[in-house]
């Protein structure tokens, strides 16, 4: 007899109030708008992640720039045809997305929200539900995966794509098709005496120097094209849509804006200088092929002294 009672203590129970508080036991955020979306209930859950009350909520329209639901661009959700509430009501379907809030402090909150409409005894639609979780975790995760798969391709030193990057792009390059009229080339370009600026000035004053010249070389090109460091002192350019006579004056322009950066070193402004060899691509060519060709020009420019490109 006691077993059963025990048992009954735990039966369905049918009082409204009975729900309300298992509702409030459960993390993720709940609350109930009707057909205008006015609020009309605010679980613990909701309090918790918002920071808002339920006395401060409920009654208000959920777009009365309450929690200022907006996409990842900061593109405002509340009152346009992006909120998820007025999309489930529209189509009568549950919708899931990952968006951000705001909450009492003003911060935004990354939240992962699930709405669909609610319907009385009769069929009828009488608004909608929205149960949101704290989604920061997840976000930060996702944020983090992103900037190493960035750092991946990224070199340190002067913020330009790497060697890796250089090499995919090259690769996929050479192995696409492409109507005859979009030919590529590339410059390979060295920095001139970095030896004998890192032994004289340090190394600091060498990484100063690539960096300069990593830059002058990038803002010499035009924005469809790609500039990284290709190694040591060695930095490659892929240039699109090119004739002979464009890539030499890029090589050019390029050397000329490196020629005009500094480095302060022990008390001594050391201008820099750096060589090129710019060449077009060939059919059939294969990305050692082409770089083998770049260098051997390269290191003509340099055997004439430097400062200087050298196109085949």
């Amino acid at each position: 007899m006691q077993a059963d009672r025990r048992a009954s203590d735990f039966a369905p129970k049918t009082d409204p109030e009975f729900y309300r508080q298992l509702l409030d036991h459960i993390a993720d955020g709940i609350y109930f708008v009707d057909r205008e979306r006015r609020i009309h209930y605010w679980n613990k859950g909701a309090e918790q992640i918002t920071g808002f009350s339920a006395a401060e909520i409920l009654g208000r329209q959920c777009h009365d720039a309450v929690l200022n639901h907006v996409d990842a661009a900061g593109r405002s959700l509340c009152r346009g045809d992006g909120c998820p509430l007025i999309l489930c009501m529209f189509d009568c379907r549950e919708h899931q997305d990952h968006i951000f809030l705001h909450n009492k402090d003003g911060r935004r909150v990354p939240v992962k929200v699930r709405s669909q409409p609610m319907y009385n005894d009769l069929g009828q639609m009488v608004g909608a539900v929205e149960i949101f979780s704290d989604a920061t975790a997840e976000f930060e995760m996702r944020r983090r995966t992103e900037a190493m798969q960035r750092m991946a391709f990224i070199d340190h030193l002067t913020e330009l794509p790497n060697r890796r990057y250089l090499e995919m792009t090259l690769r996929s390059l050479l192995t696409e098709a492409r109507p005859p009229q979009e030919n590529f080339g590339i410059l390979l370009f060295d920095l001139d005496r970095l030896k004998f600026l890192n032994d004289t000035c340090g190394h600091s004053a060498g990484d100063e120097a690539l960096r300069q010249a990593g830059h002058a070389v990038a803002s010499a090109l035009r924005p469809t094209d790609i500039a990284g460091r290709w190694g040591g002192d060695e930095f490659l350019a892929i240039v699109h849509n090119v004739d002979a006579e464009i890539l030499s004056e890029l090589a050019r322009r390029a050397v000329t804006m490196t020629g005009r950066k500094q480095v302060t070193a022990q008390a001594q402004q050391i201008q820099l200088s750096i060589s090129a060899g710019a060449t077009l691509v060939r059919p059939g060519e294969t990305l050692e092929q082409l770089v083998v060709r770049a260098d051997a020009l390269l290191y003509r420019s340099k055997s004439g002294g430097g400062g200087r490109a050298t196109m085949d």
